[in-house]
């Protein structure tokens, strides 16, 4: 099943740009349901990274996973 048919359209919903430096890609990773962090893997070797949201928030929309 594809991305979008897993979790409903992903058209419009909120994401960041994380290069994942372990396989030297870049990929989105997509706001949860709940609206609590932003969640994905990396899509060569599956290692998972999540980025908690803050009430204060921050500006990035780019990052790099480790």
């Amino acid at each position: 099943m594809s991305e979008e048919g897993k979790s409903g359209s992903l058209k419009n919903r909120p994401f960041l740009g994380i290069y994942f430096r372990c396989c030297h890609v870049y990929w989105r990773i997509y706001k949860n349901r709940q609206g609590t962090a932003y969640e994905g893997r990396c899509p060569k070797c599956l290692r998972e990274v999540k980025i908690g949201i803050d009430k204060e928030g921050i500006s990035d929309r780019f990052f790099v996973a480790q």
